[in-house]
């Protein structure tokens, strides 16, 4: 594929980078600070990274990833991701984001909030149910026994595939888990959110940061999603 563009240099944006620039993938990744504060992340990462701005990451390549807090993702110029496949990472979470009323009444998932933001996008909920210390852990060769698979939602058939390709490429199988209407099944408490990939499932919430991860089949992430209860939002404090 051509160069990733990465929108938010935190945990799951700098994991993902890695893993890109490790498969070949040239990245060019940006965040709210300016390019001049990835002097040091873009030198780990080696030659096939650069430092720029929003911008110049969004106008990098036909995908883009896009992680940063649901406030700062809403808060995006639109007008940069226009055309883009765009990979949505972002969850709500009510302590950092506050209360966002048409999440909490359920009329929207998260990443059609974001849809309705970057309408000119094609969205894909994709890397936003694991934990950033955990995708370096679990990606795997194509092929390999112990692959795991991650889920995504989204509206547009085309785009699923470029992001499941580039899943592919960074070491992970995908399960389609539908539109990004469906995108509840894998968000905060759902049951294909980061506990199923902890190799102990009852590690204590002040521990998970630090857990080991166990790979998860496709077909193991299938029943989490098609079993999955919806998590009554507005009762959400975390």
């Amino acid at each position: 594929m051509s160069t990733l563009g990465i929108i938010g240099s935190g945990n799951i944006g700098a994991a993902i980078a890695r893993l890109a620039t490790a498969a070949g993938i040239p990245v060019v990744i940006a965040n709210s600070r300016g390019p001049e504060t990835l002097t040091d992340l873009v030198a780990e990462l080696g030659p096939l990274a650069t430092a720029g701005t929003v911008e110049q990451a969004a106008d990098a390549g036909e995908i883009v990833v896009l992680s940063v807090p649901l406030t700062a993702a809403t808060a995006i110029p639109a007008e940069a991701l226009e055309g883009n496949t765009v990979v949505d990472t972002s969850n709500y979470y009510p302590f950092r984001d506050g209360r966002i009323p048409v999440l909490d009444a359920e009329e929207l998932t998260t990443s059609e909030l974001v849809q309705c933001h970057v309408a000119g996008a094609r969205l894909v909920k994709a890397f936003s149910n694991i934990l950033a210390h955990h995708i370096p852990a679990l990606a795997r060769p194509a092929g390999a026994p112990d692959r795991t698979a991650l889920p995504m939602a989204g509206n547009d058939a085309a785009a699923k595939a470029q992001v499941a390709g580039l899943a592919d490429r960074l070491g992970f199988d995908t399960v389609n888990a539908g539109a990004l209407s469906e995108g509840w099944r894998f968000e905060p408490e759902a049951a294909a959110y980061t506990r199923l990939y902890l190799a102990d499932p009852a590690t204590p919430a002040e521990q998970m940061l630090e857990a080991a991860s166990a790979p998860v089949a496709a077909a193991t992430l299938t029943s989490a999603l098609e079993g999955a209860q919806r998590v009554r939002v507005a009762e959400r404090t975390f």
